[in-house]
């Protein structure tokens, strides 16, 4: 019998009832391998040091294009999403907590901020601002001991319940990882810390975020060659 319990959708709850949320975590799943395919949109909001609410949405992505490996990573498939809103309806939902709350956090950032600058460019909807962590850095950053910081090895190294690849579940360990590794502090406070810089994404401009190892590697290839130095 097949296992539906991802599929099972959350509302994304109004502004009143995470009042005073100082961050929210994202998950995409995509149906193919276009960034903009999102087929399910997972989020988790962190109200007073806890994750307060979460929510999970199946969307129909604009070209309903699933390439069979994807299906097995969600267990999504079109027919279980051919009558859901495509993504500009649930964006309208999604907005007004990205403008009220405009600190995002992802595992691995690259991956859903750039899912969710994809679609936002091929809708055509201009980009809000708001800064975003990478909870993979975070991870970095607090657990240097770890073999990896894939979500799944974190989420097993703290002990947190995951369903991989259910957007929900994947949101809630997400912001879980981030409040384990802070500490009952507040992550603007920890970022010092970690060495580990916001991104943002605003408009047409993004700017990725990024870790002290980022720079120094970054620094290190654009470095000018020891041949120029010498004559500098």
């Amino acid at each position: 019998m097949r296992d539906e319990s991802h599929l099972r959708q959350i509302a994304i709850p109004t502004l009143a009832e995470v009042t005073g949320a100082t961050a929210i975590a994202l998950d995409f799943e995509t149906a193919s391998p276009s960034a903009g395919s999102i087929c399910s949109i997972g989020l988790a909001w962190i109200v007073a040091g806890r994750v307060a609410r979460v929510a999970h949405r199946l969307v129909r992505p604009h070209d309903m294009r699933f390439s069979p490996g994807f299906i097995a990573i969600h267990g999504i498939e079109p027919c279980d999403v051919e009558d859901e809103p495509e993504f500009p309806a649930i964006w309208d939902e999604l907005a007004p907590h990205l403008e009220a709350t405009p600190l995002l956090l992802a595992h691995n950032a690259p991956f859903d901020i750039g899912v969710l600058r994809a679609a936002l460019q091929h809708y055509g909807i201009a980009a809000p601002g708001f800064g975003f962590l990478c909870t993979v850095k975070i991870a970095r950053a607090a657990w240097p001991e770890m073999e990896n910081h894939k979500l799944a090895t974190v989420a097993a190294h703290l002990g947190l319940d995951l369903r991989h690849h259910a957007a929900d579940s994947d949101a809630a360990a997400c912001a879980n990882i981030a409040l384990l590794a802070a500490q009952g502090a507040a992550l603007p406070d920890m970022l010092p810390r970690w060495g580990i810089t916001p991104g943002r994404l605003e408009g047409d401009y993004y700017e990725a975020c990024s870790s002290a190892r980022d720079r120094q590697a970054s620094f290190r290839r654009h470095r000018p060659p020891p041949w120029l130095r010498g004559g500098m």
